[in-house]
Protein backbone atom coordinates (compact mmCIF):
# COMPACT_ATOMS: atom_id res chain seq x y z
CA UNK A 1 0.00 0.00 0.00
CA UNK A 2 1.71 3.37 -0.83
CA UNK A 3 2.15 5.94 1.80
CA UNK A 4 -0.45 8.06 -0.27
CA UNK A 5 -2.90 5.77 0.37
CA UNK A 6 -1.98 5.38 3.62
CA UNK A 7 -1.86 9.06 4.78
CA UNK A 8 -4.95 9.46 2.55
CA UNK A 9 -6.66 6.80 5.39
CA UNK A 10 -5.10 8.51 8.54
CA UNK A 11 -6.94 11.96 6.81
CA UNK A 12 -9.94 10.23 6.84
CA UNK A 13 -10.08 8.62 9.98
CA UNK A 14 -8.93 12.17 11.20
CA UNK A 15 -12.20 14.08 9.49
CA UNK A 16 -14.79 11.43 11.42
CA UNK A 17 -13.35 12.21 14.50
CA UNK A 18 -15.38 15.68 14.07
CA UNK A 19 -19.04 14.82 12.66
CA UNK A 20 -21.46 16.84 12.68
CA UNK A 21 -24.37 17.36 15.48
CA UNK A 22 -26.98 14.04 14.80
CA UNK A 23 -30.04 14.56 13.10
CA UNK A 24 -31.57 10.78 14.44
CA UNK A 25 -31.98 10.02 17.65
CA UNK A 26 -33.50 6.92 19.48
CA UNK A 27 -36.91 8.72 19.49
CA UNK A 28 -36.97 8.03 15.96
CA UNK A 29 -37.17 4.77 16.30
CA UNK A 30 -40.22 2.88 15.41
CA UNK A 31 -41.82 0.01 17.62
CA UNK A 32 -40.18 -3.43 17.39
CA UNK A 33 -42.45 -5.65 18.98
CA UNK A 34 -42.75 -9.09 17.58
CA UNK A 35 -39.10 -7.92 15.96
CA UNK A 36 -36.32 -10.41 17.04
CA UNK A 37 -32.55 -9.16 17.46
CA UNK A 38 -29.12 -10.47 18.52
CA UNK A 39 -26.48 -7.72 19.72
CA UNK A 40 -23.22 -9.36 19.87
CA UNK A 41 -20.72 -8.42 22.71
CA UNK A 42 -24.09 -6.49 24.28
CA UNK A 43 -22.49 -7.02 27.62
CA UNK A 44 -20.91 -3.51 27.31
CA UNK A 45 -19.90 -0.34 25.64
CA UNK A 46 -21.88 0.57 22.54
CA UNK A 47 -23.33 -2.97 22.15
CA UNK A 48 -25.41 -2.38 25.25
CA UNK A 49 -26.28 0.93 24.42
CA UNK A 50 -27.29 -0.63 21.30
CA UNK A 51 -29.52 -3.53 22.80
CA UNK A 52 -31.52 -0.75 25.65
CA UNK A 53 -32.59 1.41 22.41
CA UNK A 54 -33.86 -1.70 21.23
CA UNK A 55 -35.53 -2.99 24.12
CA UNK A 56 -37.24 0.36 25.12
CA UNK A 57 -38.99 -0.01 22.11
CA UNK A 58 -40.24 -3.53 22.19
CA UNK A 59 -38.23 -5.92 20.27
CA UNK A 60 -36.96 -9.40 21.93
CA UNK A 61 -33.48 -9.24 22.22
CA UNK A 62 -30.49 -11.85 22.48
CA UNK A 63 -27.27 -10.56 24.46
CA UNK A 64 -24.13 -13.02 22.59
CA UNK A 65 -21.53 -12.42 25.15
CA UNK A 66 -18.53 -15.15 26.17
CA UNK A 67 -19.08 -14.50 29.68
CA UNK A 68 -22.63 -15.22 31.50
CA UNK A 69 -21.48 -13.37 34.59
CA UNK A 70 -20.56 -10.05 33.04
CA UNK A 71 -24.31 -10.97 30.81
CA UNK A 72 -26.62 -11.50 33.70
CA UNK A 73 -25.16 -8.19 35.22
CA UNK A 74 -25.84 -5.97 32.16
CA UNK A 75 -28.94 -7.61 31.61
CA UNK A 76 -29.92 -7.20 34.90
CA UNK A 77 -29.31 -3.39 34.65
CA UNK A 78 -30.88 -2.91 31.04
CA UNK A 79 -33.90 -4.26 33.13
CA UNK A 80 -33.67 -1.77 35.59
CA UNK A 81 -33.36 1.30 33.11
CA UNK A 82 -36.12 0.20 30.58
CA UNK A 83 -38.08 -2.78 32.45
CA UNK A 84 -37.37 -5.41 29.70
CA UNK A 85 -35.01 -8.11 30.14
CA UNK A 86 -32.78 -9.40 27.14
CA UNK A 87 -32.03 -13.27 26.83
CA UNK A 88 -28.23 -14.03 27.01
CA UNK A 89 -26.83 -16.40 24.06
CA UNK A 90 -23.05 -18.20 24.91
CA UNK A 91 -21.14 -16.55 22.44
CA UNK A 92 -17.10 -16.69 21.76
CA UNK A 93 -16.77 -15.60 18.53
CA UNK A 94 -12.93 -16.61 18.92
CA UNK A 95 -14.30 -20.30 18.85
CA UNK A 96 -15.24 -21.59 15.89
CA UNK A 97 -17.35 -24.96 16.81
CA UNK A 98 -18.00 -22.48 20.04
CA UNK A 99 -19.58 -19.88 17.41
CA UNK A 100 -21.61 -22.89 15.66
CA UNK A 101 -23.21 -24.05 19.07
CA UNK A 102 -23.92 -20.59 20.05
CA UNK A 103 -26.16 -20.57 16.29
CA UNK A 104 -27.61 -23.75 17.36
CA UNK A 105 -28.54 -22.85 20.60
CA UNK A 106 -30.55 -19.75 19.50
CA UNK A 107 -32.18 -21.50 16.48
CA UNK A 108 -33.64 -24.01 18.62
CA UNK A 109 -35.34 -21.03 20.39
CA UNK A 110 -36.49 -18.80 17.53
CA UNK A 111 -36.93 -19.54 13.89
CA UNK A 112 -37.04 -15.93 12.52
CA UNK A 113 -34.10 -13.19 12.94
CA UNK A 114 -34.95 -9.89 11.91
CA UNK A 115 -31.19 -8.09 12.56
CA UNK A 116 -28.26 -9.09 13.51
CA UNK A 117 -25.49 -6.70 15.22
CA UNK A 118 -22.32 -7.79 14.49
CA UNK A 119 -20.90 -5.35 17.09
CA UNK A 120 -18.59 -7.34 19.48
CA UNK A 121 -15.14 -7.01 18.66
CA UNK A 122 -11.40 -6.65 20.05
CA UNK A 123 -8.86 -3.69 19.46
CA UNK A 124 -4.76 -3.70 19.52
CA UNK A 125 -4.72 -6.52 22.10
CA UNK A 126 -1.17 -8.01 22.91
CA UNK A 127 0.55 -9.83 20.41
CA UNK A 128 0.44 -13.44 21.69
CA UNK A 129 -3.09 -13.39 21.79
CA UNK A 130 -4.75 -15.54 19.27
CA UNK A 131 -8.01 -17.35 19.09
CA UNK A 132 -8.71 -20.90 20.33
CA UNK A 133 -7.98 -22.21 16.68
CA UNK A 134 -5.07 -20.26 15.92
CA UNK A 135 -5.84 -16.82 14.40
CA UNK A 136 -4.58 -13.74 14.95
CA UNK A 137 -7.17 -12.79 17.61
CA UNK A 138 -8.67 -9.61 15.84
CA UNK A 139 -8.98 -10.79 12.26
CA UNK A 140 -10.48 -14.54 14.56
CA UNK A 141 -12.92 -12.37 16.23
CA UNK A 142 -13.46 -9.54 14.48
CA UNK A 143 -13.98 -11.27 10.89
CA UNK A 144 -14.34 -14.63 10.77
CA UNK A 145 -16.07 -15.64 13.72
CA UNK A 146 -19.16 -13.03 12.90
CA UNK A 147 -18.86 -14.28 9.24
CA UNK A 148 -19.50 -17.80 10.47
CA UNK A 149 -21.82 -16.85 12.95
CA UNK A 150 -23.91 -14.96 10.08
CA UNK A 151 -23.82 -17.73 7.99
CA UNK A 152 -25.38 -20.40 10.50
CA UNK A 153 -28.22 -17.72 11.15
CA UNK A 154 -29.11 -17.04 7.57
CA UNK A 155 -31.73 -19.37 7.28
CA UNK A 156 -33.45 -17.76 10.36
CA UNK A 157 -32.47 -14.22 8.59
CA UNK A 158 -34.32 -15.15 5.50
CA UNK A 159 -37.32 -16.32 7.28
CA UNK A 160 -37.09 -12.83 9.01
CA UNK A 161 -37.48 -11.26 6.22
CA UNK A 162 -41.05 -12.64 5.54
CA UNK A 163 -42.03 -10.72 9.01
CA UNK A 164 -40.24 -7.38 8.66
CA UNK A 165 -42.49 -4.77 7.65
CA UNK A 166 -40.23 -3.94 4.75
CA UNK A 167 -39.54 -7.36 3.77
CA UNK A 168 -36.19 -6.94 4.34
CA UNK A 169 -33.47 -8.98 7.31
CA UNK A 170 -30.34 -6.83 8.11
CA UNK A 171 -26.63 -7.45 8.76
CA UNK A 172 -25.40 -4.30 10.51
CA UNK A 173 -21.62 -5.35 11.12
CA UNK A 174 -19.37 -2.61 13.58
CA UNK A 175 -16.46 -1.38 11.89
CA UNK A 176 -14.38 1.43 12.07
CA UNK A 177 -12.26 4.12 10.92
CA UNK A 178 -9.65 2.30 11.08
CA UNK A 179 -10.59 0.36 7.95
CA UNK A 180 -9.69 2.94 6.15
CA UNK A 181 -5.78 2.65 7.08
CA UNK A 182 -4.65 -0.73 5.41
CA UNK A 183 -5.75 -3.36 3.96
CA UNK A 184 -4.68 -6.62 3.41
CA UNK A 185 -1.97 -8.99 3.88
CA UNK A 186 -3.11 -12.50 3.18
CA UNK A 187 0.05 -13.94 5.30
CA UNK A 188 -1.04 -12.88 8.62
CA UNK A 189 -4.56 -14.48 9.76
CA UNK A 190 -2.14 -17.18 11.30
CA UNK A 191 0.68 -16.40 13.59
CA UNK A 192 4.26 -15.91 11.75
CA UNK A 193 6.84 -13.76 10.65
CA UNK A 194 4.62 -11.57 9.06
CA UNK A 195 1.79 -11.21 11.28
CA UNK A 196 4.30 -10.37 13.98
CA UNK A 197 5.58 -7.93 11.80
CA UNK A 198 1.95 -6.08 11.09
CA UNK A 199 2.11 -5.29 14.74
CA UNK A 200 -1.17 -4.98 16.49
CA UNK A 201 -2.46 -1.63 15.16
CA UNK A 202 -2.12 -2.80 11.95
CA UNK A 203 -4.22 -5.93 12.34
CA UNK A 204 -6.78 -4.10 14.01
CA UNK A 205 -7.09 -1.87 10.53
CA UNK A 206 -6.63 -5.13 8.99
CA UNK A 207 -9.63 -6.44 10.73
CA UNK A 208 -11.71 -3.51 10.60
CA UNK A 209 -11.26 -3.07 6.60
CA UNK A 210 -12.28 -6.77 6.14
CA UNK A 211 -15.56 -6.12 8.29
CA UNK A 212 -16.51 -3.34 5.63
CA UNK A 213 -15.79 -5.87 3.19
CA UNK A 214 -17.86 -9.31 4.01
CA UNK A 215 -20.45 -6.87 4.59
CA UNK A 216 -20.58 -5.75 1.24
CA UNK A 217 -20.04 -9.49 0.00
CA UNK A 218 -23.18 -10.69 1.79
CA UNK A 219 -25.50 -7.62 0.10
CA UNK A 220 -23.67 -8.98 -3.19
CA UNK A 221 -24.54 -12.83 -1.94
CA UNK A 222 -27.83 -12.33 -0.03
CA UNK A 223 -29.32 -8.79 -1.41
CA UNK A 224 -31.80 -10.59 -4.06
CA UNK A 225 -33.42 -12.70 -1.09
CA UNK A 226 -33.86 -9.91 0.92
CA UNK A 227 -31.04 -9.12 2.66
CA UNK A 228 -29.90 -5.80 3.85
CA UNK A 229 -25.93 -5.83 5.04
CA UNK A 230 -24.44 -2.87 5.76
CA UNK A 231 -21.18 -1.89 7.79
CA UNK A 232 -20.27 0.99 9.79
CA UNK A 233 -17.74 3.30 11.29
CA UNK A 234 -19.47 3.58 15.08
CA UNK A 235 -17.18 7.26 15.95
CA UNK A 236 -14.64 7.66 18.32
CA UNK A 237 -16.09 6.43 21.97
CA UNK A 238 -15.41 6.62 25.32
CA UNK A 239 -15.36 2.83 25.88
CA UNK A 240 -13.08 0.11 27.30
CA UNK A 241 -12.43 -1.04 23.66
CA UNK A 242 -8.79 1.13 24.09
CA UNK A 243 -8.17 -0.59 27.25
CA UNK A 244 -4.46 -1.83 25.40
CA UNK A 245 -3.96 1.49 24.19
CA UNK A 246 -1.02 3.36 26.08
CA UNK A 247 0.78 6.20 26.15
CA UNK A 248 1.12 8.97 23.23
CA UNK A 249 -0.96 7.14 21.20
CA UNK A 250 -3.99 6.82 23.85
CA UNK A 251 -4.03 10.95 25.01
CA UNK A 252 -4.22 11.97 21.37
CA UNK A 253 -7.50 9.69 20.89
CA UNK A 254 -8.85 10.64 24.11
CA UNK A 255 -9.06 13.84 22.52
CA UNK A 256 -11.03 12.79 20.19
CA UNK A 257 -13.95 10.81 22.25
CA UNK A 258 -17.82 10.95 22.17
CA UNK A 259 -20.49 9.87 25.15
CA UNK A 260 -20.37 5.92 24.28
CA UNK A 261 -24.32 6.97 23.32
CA UNK A 262 -23.42 8.33 20.51
CA UNK A 263 -21.98 5.19 19.32
CA UNK A 264 -25.04 3.30 19.61
CA UNK A 265 -26.95 5.86 17.18
CA UNK A 266 -25.45 4.78 13.58
CA UNK A 267 -25.94 0.62 14.00
CA UNK A 268 -29.28 1.98 15.20
CA UNK A 269 -29.97 3.84 12.16
CA UNK A 270 -29.14 1.00 10.15
CA UNK A 271 -30.20 -1.79 11.61
CA UNK A 272 -34.00 0.04 12.11
CA UNK A 273 -34.96 2.79 9.67
CA UNK A 274 -35.98 2.71 6.12
CA UNK A 275 -33.32 4.99 4.74
CA UNK A 276 -30.49 2.64 5.02
CA UNK A 277 -31.85 -0.04 3.48
CA UNK A 278 -31.93 1.69 0.11
CA UNK A 279 -28.09 1.58 0.77
CA UNK A 280 -27.28 -2.36 0.58
CA UNK A 281 -23.70 -3.40 0.83
CA UNK A 282 -22.61 0.25 1.30
CA UNK A 283 -20.96 1.78 4.84
CA UNK A 284 -22.11 4.09 7.18
CA UNK A 285 -20.45 7.04 9.25
CA UNK A 286 -21.02 9.09 12.63
CA UNK A 287 -23.63 9.79 13.62
CA UNK A 288 -26.35 8.12 11.18
CA UNK A 289 -25.51 9.18 7.66
CA UNK A 290 -24.01 7.17 4.61
CA UNK A 291 -20.20 7.06 3.85
CA UNK A 292 -17.61 5.45 2.12
CA UNK A 293 -14.65 2.99 3.02
CA UNK A 294 -11.70 2.86 1.20
CA UNK A 295 -12.27 1.36 -2.44
CA UNK A 296 -10.99 -1.39 -2.21
CA UNK A 297 -13.47 -2.66 0.15
CA UNK A 298 -15.48 -2.97 -2.78
CA UNK A 299 -13.42 -4.93 -4.75
CA UNK A 300 -14.42 -7.68 -5.88
CA UNK A 301 -11.12 -10.24 -6.14
CA UNK A 302 -10.43 -9.03 -2.67
CA UNK A 303 -14.24 -9.89 -1.44
CA UNK A 304 -14.31 -13.56 -3.23
CA UNK A 305 -10.94 -14.17 -2.07
CA UNK A 306 -11.86 -13.40 1.53
CA UNK A 307 -14.99 -15.28 1.59
CA UNK A 308 -13.60 -18.46 -0.49
CA UNK A 309 -10.78 -18.32 2.41
CA UNK A 310 -13.47 -18.08 5.28
CA UNK A 311 -15.51 -20.98 3.43
CA UNK A 312 -12.09 -23.19 3.76
CA UNK A 313 -11.84 -22.67 7.48
CA UNK A 314 -15.50 -23.85 8.46
CA UNK A 315 -15.28 -27.07 6.74
CA UNK A 316 -13.99 -29.07 9.28
CA UNK A 317 -16.34 -27.59 12.23
CA UNK A 318 -18.31 -29.99 13.64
Amino acid sequence: MSTCATAQGYWATLKEGFPPKPTFSVDDIPDLTGRVMIVTGGNTGVGKETIKALLQHNATVYMASRSREKAEEAINDLKEQTGKEAIFLKLNLGDLRGVKRAAEEFLSKEHELHVLFNNAGVMIPPMGWLTDDGYDLQFGTNVLGHWYFTELLMPALLAGKETSPDGHARVITTSSSAGYVFTVNWDSFRDGPVRRKMGAQKLYSQSKFLNVVISHQTAKRYGNQGIIALSCNPGYLKTDLQRHITGFEKKVVDTLLHPVQFGALTQLWGGTMPEPAQHNGEFMIPWARMGKCRPEAYDDEIGERLWNYCQEQVKTIR
